[in-house]
């Protein structure tokens, strides 16, 4: 009786250390990768409708933007550096040095060199209108413009100015909720 209690104690032993060295493993793996490369987000809010609604559960990929800059047309996950804690997301419009003028409902984008252009959203937005009236913003190294995608609905660039480079956690990369929307989130070519 006792040889079998002793063996019962050292399956049960054997059993919580393999167990422990399956956790302790995993850890290693998926905590380096859900801190530094791939973050869960999720959408709270109107602001992104058509494109993204309240709930969409999304992956954020935080490490692109250490090999590359942002481009206009992604979708960007940042903290909000005007003192909410909350995190935030838009679309990437202006890039650093470029002006933004908004007027009559369009948007003119200036670059470095001088050429304008009038941005067509067609491809990802219904109808090209804004919530507020006309303005225009020249952005500096490292910022960017960002809208939401519910113009009518947005707190974004128009409002609080420029989006700083240091603030940006990363680009939404893939919606997983709900399945139905379940997909890779494109960028949109201009």
């Amino acid at each position: 009786m006792k040889e079998i209690i002793k063996n019962t104690i050292k399956e049960a032993i054997f059993f919580v250390f393999e167990v422990v060295k399956i956790v302790f493993i995993a850890l290693v793996i998926v905590m380096p990768i859900r801190y530094f490369v791939f973050q869960p987000f999720i959408v709270k809010g109107i602001s992104m409708k058509p494109n993204f609604h309240d709930g969409d559960y999304l992956i954020v990929d935080e490490a692109t933007y250490r090999l590359r800059q942002p481009e206009r047309g992604e979708v960007v996950v940042f903290r909000f550096s005007q003192g909410v804690s909350q995190r935030f997301i838009k679309r990437i419009i202006g890039l650093p040095g470029e002006e933004i003028e908004i007027e009559n409902g369009q948007i003119i984008i200036t670059d470095k060199l001088g050429s304008k252009q009038v941005l067509d959203e067609l491809n990802y937005l219904p109808s090209q209108t804004f919530g507020i009236g006309d303005m225009q913003i020249s952005l500096g190294k490292d910022e960017y413009f960002v809208l939401g995608d519910n113009r009518f609905n947005s707190y974004d660039s128009r409002k609080w100015g420029a989006l700083q480079k240091e603030d940006i956690i990363g680009r939404a990369l893939f919606r997983l909720w709900p399945p139905t929307a379940a997909a890779y989130i494109l960028t949109p070519s201009y």
